[in-house]
């Protein structure tokens, strides 16, 4: 439904990793041609893919900070205050560089200096509560091809969605509002919504325009109650802002079921030639028991095509029957063509917590690397209904570990080991879909991923994904419902859902030692290759450190990664670019062998995708660094770019 309970609590020890010290290469770098990034995901496909290569492994260690911008909310908003994350991909189109912070402030900055143009302030209540944080993942660039000039007021827009559930339009230019679209610039995306309460709905991804349609998602809180607010995906006329069509994934599941949600929080994508909106649509609520959703839950847990100009089903593809582990698809559906046993076709490539890629036609929704059925485990709580199998595609095999015994149980010391093997013994831990249980289930992956909502990046001249997992146990315990509000006064440390309207409420929490560290074996992060043309990982290395929490655990624990949360990007100079991982770095690896090239020291956490582009011949690398409260990285509000020395 939401990202919250992926990140909370998140509290680990493991390798820190100095930076390279490797001498800066003396290089003389020619001018490049100018590249954008226009969309979110580089492309509307959001391939992650940039032609630009004037960064290459052999200059990269000469990358340099080349500037900064402040989004103001350090100081501004009182961050310190609030859940909050800046998980922002700036884009670069017309000419400027547009940001938008955690609390929806939108900027226009000069691409080669940073400086500010415009600002934009939405004026978002910072006082209100967010269980999945205050956040803003981007925003979205659109020319309108009926205006009457190319600079008339509004002829390029910017469109930005906004914690508290608004559409506004602005003017690319000015970043003055569109007064012709919607309510004086604006749209009330939660109109005729009942909420029980005000962070029951917000909204944190960007949304997409399309064939002059823009389709805004939203995010829903997880596991307060079974009838919960619908998770229907909007769209509205992107020059009017009128309501052209609303789509709820549950609308006529068979058989009928009670429940809410099944919403879209992560960023979609775009096929402008095809007219198609692609969907990654969540799970059903509540997260942890169905038995007043028998059956597949409807167009919930699948990767959903609809027609944007009426909101139409095209085709959907189930990735999770009968959801009841929030394995709901938590990334941006990627466009490409891909070359599997030497057959090239437009496809879907959808990463997912389970540490799954599914390969899918984008045409028809059929798997184009097939897809098997598999019986899973058995045994639900009383009145659930389980599916018997569960789809599983043939390749690339499962990127992240999901089966767990006592006996591999983790940890330095005995005692650290003793603690996690007994943590392990007493829950039900049977492999992937293992339901929950009033006795205690172990989820794993956890429900952070796998893969989360950074994704992942496809090179189409080479048919290679780069993506990053993370790896972490979740300790799931079903509650009896007479139970919930005393486990709730005695365990305040404790994530405790109510699922209001079901026989259980149910408890959340990362699987550690005593001493902070997952209880199940590294690495707890890593970044894969993975050739298309035949679905076989070419490469896996650990990813990132928790330096900044534990300046000397390299010494003990080398090479282990750290959980992560964020994408990577990769480039036609050969290299892959990702923060994510939990500490203050961006990095830089070898696209064809893994190694790790460069690390750029960031001043917060780097809990974001980086993006890049090429301005008047110069390459610049840029993240948002202001971490995430919830993965208890450190705390800002800056952007960040790195180029070759000028």
């Amino acid at each position: 439904m939401g990202a919250t309970a992926n990140l909370r609590r998140l509290s680990i020890v493991a390798l820190a990793g100095a930076a390279l010290s490797a001498c800066s290469p003396n290089v003389k770098t020619p001018p490049a041609p100018d590249v954008d990034w226009p969309y979110y995901g580089a492309d509307a496909g959001g391939e992650r893919f940039s032609t630009a290569a004037q960064i290459t492994p052999a200059n990269v260690t000469a990358l340099k900070v080349a500037w900064t911008f402040s989004t103001g909310d350090a100081t501004g908003k009182g961050l310190a205050q609030h859940d909050f994350a800046f998980e922002d991909t700036p884009i670069l189109a017309g000419g400027r560089l547009y940001i938008c912070a955690s609390f929806n402030e939108v900027s226009a900055l000069d691409p080669a200096t940073g400086k500010p143009l415009w600002r934009f302030d939405p004026n978002v209540d910072p006082t209100a509560h967010y269980p999945n944080s205050y956040n803003c993942r981007g925003v979205a660039y659109w020319r309108d091809p009926t205006a009457s000039a190319a600079n008339a007021p509004c002829a390029a827009r910017i469109f930005m969605n906004t914690n508290d559930r608004r559409l506004f339009a602005l003017d690319a230019a000015t970043g003055k509002v569109c007064s012709g679209f919607g309510d004086g610039g604006v749209v009330d995306v939660a109109k005729g919504v009942t909420l029980a309460r005000p962070g029951e709905m917000q909204i944190t991804s960007p949304p997409v325009v399309v064939h002059g349609v823009v389709v805004v998602g939203s995010s829903i809180d997880d596991n307060q109650r079974v009838k919960e607010v619908s998770g229907a995906v909007r769209a509205y006329d992107a020059v009017t802002g009128q309501p052209r069509w609303s789509f709820d994934p549950l609308a006529g599941a068979k058989p009928a079921i009670v429940a809410g949600a099944a919403n879209v929080w992560a960023p979609m994508s775009v096929d402008e030639d095809r007219g198609l909106v692609f969907l990654p649509t969540t799970s059903p609520s509540p997260d942890f028991w169905g038995g007043l959703r028998p059956g597949d839950d409807g167009n919930a847990d699948s990767v959903v095509a609809l027609k944007a100009e009426t909101g139409e089903v095209a085709w959907a593809f189930k990735t999770v029957h009968h959801d009841v582990w929030d394995y709901d698809n938590p990334a941006q559906p990627t466009l490409g063509m891909v070359t599997y046993k030497g057959q090239t076709r437009p496809a879907v490539l959808q990463p997912t917590k389970q540490g799954l890629l599914f390969t899918l036609d984008r045409e028809t929704g059929k798997p184009l690397i097939p897809v098997e059925e598999r019986p899973v485990p058995q045994g639900g709580a009383p009145g659930e209904t389980l599916s018997p199998t569960q789809p599983f595609p043939i390749a690339p095999a499962p990127l992240a570990p999901s089966r767990i015994s006592a006996a591999d149980a983790w940890g330095i010391t005995p005692w650290e080991r003793d603690a996690c093997k007994k943590a392990i013994a007493g829950a039900r831990a049977e492999g992937l879909f293992t339901p929950p249980s009033l006795q205690g289930t172990i989820i794993y992956p956890f429900t952070g991923g796998g893969t989360n909502w950074g994704g992942l990046a496809f090179d189409p001249a080479h048919d290679v994904v780069y993506v990053n997992t993370s790896s972490a146990l979740h300790l799931v315990k079903l509650i009896p419902a007479a139970k919930v509000k005393a486990t709730q006064a005695a365990e305040l440390k404790l994530e405790v859902g109510p699922q209001t309207g079901a026989p259980f409420g149910v408890s959340r929490q990362v699987l550690l030692s005593p001493y902070g560290l997952p209880c199940n074996p590294p690495p707890w992060g890593l970044l894969h290759a993975i050739d298309m043309r035949d679905g076989h990982q070419l490469w896996a290395v650990p990813l990132g450190t928790t330096q900044d929490r534990a300046p000397f655990s390299q010494l003990v624990l080398p090479h282990v990664g750290s959980p992560n949360f964020g994408g990577p990007m990769a480039t036609a100079g050969g290299l892959v670019f990702i923060g994510a991982a939990i500490d203050n770095y961006l990095r830089a690896f070898d696209a064809a062998s893994g190694k790790e090239l460069w690390r750029g020291r960031l001043p917060a956490g780097g809990q974001a995708t980086p993006m890049t582009y090429v301005w008047k011949g110069r390459q610049y690398v840029v993240i948002a660094a202001g971490g995430h409260s919830k993965s208890d990285t450190r705390r800002g509000d800056k952007v960040v770019a790195f180029a070759l020395p000028g």
